[in-house]
């Protein structure tokens, strides 16, 4: 995940391309509602896997779908994550496992 003045982007791994079934995503920094950091990223993803590869409490990459919307979810064991909340994209929620996501959480706007 990497940030420029004006968007968000998103860059899957080869690895996570394939298993997940993800593509890059640009969103526009307007277009984020909140960013919380996420002590464990695997517990924090709801509802259904939709396409996507999920290894329960190992690894989770993919689509997940339910009453909250869509998620772009990527993240593993042991490994905290950052979920950013969006408003009028393909993805309502983003759920990504980082290492440092507090750093990452300061490096998107705040809060609107």
């Amino acid at each position: 995940m990497t940030t420029t003045p004006r968007t968000l982007h998103v860059s899957p791994t080869r690895a996570e391309r394939v298993l997940g079934l993800l593509r890059d995503l640009e969103v526009p920094l307007s277009a984020v509602r909140s960013v919380d950091v996420v002590p464990d990223g695997p517990a924090a993803a709801r509802g259904v896997r939709a396409p996507g590869l999920g290894l329960p409490g190992l690894r989770l990459i993919g689509t997940w779908r339910g009453r909250g919307g869509k998620s772009l979810v990527s993240v593993r064991r042991g490994q905290p994550a950052v979920r950013v909340r969006l408003t009028g994209q393909r993805f309502d929620t983003l759920l990504l496992g980082v290492d440092d996501p507090a750093a990452v959480a300061g490096a998107l706007p705040p809060a609107r």
